[in-house]
């Protein structure tokens, strides 16, 4: 192996590239994920993947063996934002929500590490991410039953949604549970591949055609087609092709949303530089330190949006693969961060992605959005504070309840409602609300 357990100093060398390309394979299906699910380009994401890694990399110093890619606690607010402001002013919002890191960076740099849990402590960051999870459900269950997100149309007959969304979750479920070693780290890759597979053989065996005759046609009025997956797609895309960067487009509107959801993961990114340092022995708190790390992980962010990819995060999935293989050198998440720039040029990537059945996702989303809630609840769980006092109980409800209802403040053309309003209400109520005696 290439590099071994005796320190993390960065060294460049070629026989890392494989164990690179390695790492990208692990991170590939939750990297992909976020961009198909948002209606964002799968290359863009690569390449900005890629390219956010290398500028963490340079702002920590190669110091710290992670790999950057498309955060999953965005993805409600990209949805919402693509729907009503289109993807440039989307990409707006996102590029704040990097500034709004490297803010934090610079409060950290002059005021310690304190700051941030005095001013957004778990009983914010919590109900927060658990909202973040909650608006997404309805999502995920209409595209596991065949329709569009909103549920207002119908894209694969029920019964065919239903088997192909079942294969796709049972798998994951499986993969996360009982497999070992490499294989353990790439669930969601396998619950994709799984169902994607179910897909092709429900087409080859003219199982769908059959279900979706056994439906009412009335019921279903955009089904036009019994199959399933078209190839023509890929056939039609070039090998070499330029990611399909989009540039953003001022939108207040889109940045007072999305900014406020970046509090839950910039609080997030301590516990994943803490899980990293203690998978290397290194204490990255202190060196290059957090106030760099989220800094670097700021800039990526804002890298990426600027080209029209995904809000980058630390990859949990690589961090496993780096505990795993005990391959400690930073350099080879600089193989890593190349190979994802590489492969963001292979134009029949991204249309192999686009032609993945719209249920394959959604048996996918039940998981993943369920996964987030829970950890906004393990936050509140493990900060072993009282929900009941007053203070903590009126500070959880007022973020569930007007970010899971859908509560909308407008002014003008001002407006401002579920997630983004949510974290603003915990933020401000979190410092307006007296203090409880201990």
């Amino acid at each position: 192996m290439a590099s071994g357990a005796s320190g993390t100093e960065y060294s460049f060398r070629f026989s890392d590239c494989l164990l690179g390309a390695q790492m990208l394979f692990v991170a590939f299906g939750a990297l992909v994920l976020v961009p198909i699910l948002t209606g964002l380009d799968p290359n863009v994401a690569l390449f900005t993947a890629g390219a956010g890694t290398l500028v963490f990399q340079v702002v920590t110093k190669g110091k710290v063996p992670v790999f950057l890619a498309s955060s999953f606690a965005f993805i409600a607010p990209i949805i919402y934002g693509v729907q009503t402001w289109g993807i440039p002013a989307t990409m707006c919002g996102l590029t704040a929500a990097g500034v709004f890191y490297i803010i934090l960076s610079f409060l950290v740099r002059f005021f310690g590490s304190g700051v941030l849990h005095r001013l957004l402590p778990p009983v914010v960051t919590g109900p927060v991410i658990m909202v973040i999870g909650l608006v997404l459900a309805p999502v995920a269950v209409h595209m596991a039953m065949g329709r569009t997100g909103d549920g207002s149309g119908w894209l694969v007959p029920e019964k065919t949604a239903i088997i192909i969304a079942g294969v796709s979750l049972v798998t994951t479920v499986v993969v996360s549970l009982l497999a070992r070693g490499w294989l353990k780290l790439i669930p969601i890759l396998c619950g994709i591949i799984a169902g994607y597979v179910t897909s092709v053989c429900l087409d080859m065996f003219g199982i769908s055609a059959a279900l979706q005759a056994s439906f009412d046609p009335g019921a279903l009025p955009n089904w036009t087609s019994a199959q399933l997956i078209s190839l023509t797609p890929i056939a039609d895309k070039a090998w070499l092709a330029m990611p399909a960067f989009v540039m953003p487009e001022w939108k207040w509107e889109a940045i007072l949303f999305i900014v406020p959801v970046a509090i839950a993961p910039a609080i997030e990114h301590f516990g994943d530089v803490l899980a990293v340092s203690s998978i290397t022995g290194k204490d990255y708190i202190e060196e290059p330190g957090i106030k760099n790390t989220l800094l670097g992980d700021g800039l990526a962010t804002s890298l990426a949006s600027m080209l029209g990819g995904p809000p980058n995060t630390t990859y949990s999935e690589v961090s496993g693969a780096v505990a795993l293989t005990r391959a400690f050198n930073p350099a080879i998440m600089t193989w890593a961060a190349l190979t994802a720039i590489l492969l963001s040029f292979v134009g029949k990537i991204g249309a192999l992605l686009a032609t993945i059945p719209t249920p394959v996702m959604g048996g996918i989303m039940i998981l993943l959005f369920g996964m987030i809630t829970v950890v906004g609840i393990n936050t509140l769980v493990k900060s072993g504070k009282d929900l009941t006092t007053p203070r903590n109980l009126i500070i959880v409800a007022v973020i569930l309840v007007c970010g899971i209802g859908g509560m909308k403040f407008s002014a003008g053309g001002f407006a401002i409602e579920k997630i983004g309003l949510a974290g603003i209400l915990g933020l401000l109520l979190n410092l307006i609300l007296p203090a409880e005696e201990e």
